[in-house]
């Protein structure tokens, strides 16, 4: 719907893989970053967030020809969903605490130009061009 590739079927059930994954891993995280991630690629799902708490670090991962991918930080060190335009994560600020800066950097992504082309995308109603 509205270019996404899940949807409800006509018996009222989710079909389909969604584009984002977010897990936050703690015991869990060598199993989410191998098993489930292998499963995620094959099932289809674009992006792939796991912040692992005991080791402090979170991995981005994009879906580039069947295979994840490490989504690389710019040089502020904020990653930025190739998925969800304007969704963008400083993990250093997870981790200081600092949850202004996190805030922060998530609305100068949803104030960004490339945000606001992607809800027009989603306001078009399927079939139509802009």
């Amino acid at each position: 719907m509205n270019g996404g590739r899940s949807h409800v079927t006509e018996d009222d059930y989710l079909a389909g893989p969604p584009e984002l994954i977010v897990e936050i891993a703690a015991s869990s995280a060598a199993y989410d970053l191998h098993s489930k991630r292998r499963v995620y690629a094959r099932s289809g799902v674009q992006e792939y967030l796991a912040v692992q708490m005991y080791e402090q670090r979170v991995d981005w991962f994009i879906l580039r020809e069947g295979v994840y991918e490490t989504l690389t930080p710019d040089t502020d060190g904020v990653l930025r969903s190739e998925v969800f335009p304007g969704l963008w994560l400083q993990p250093a600020a997870i981790w200081s605490g600092d949850l202004a800066a996190m805030l922060a950097v998530l609305q100068e992504g949803l104030a960004s130009p490339e945000h606001a082309a992607f809800l027009a995308r989603l306001r078009t109603p399927v079939g139509e061009s802009q």
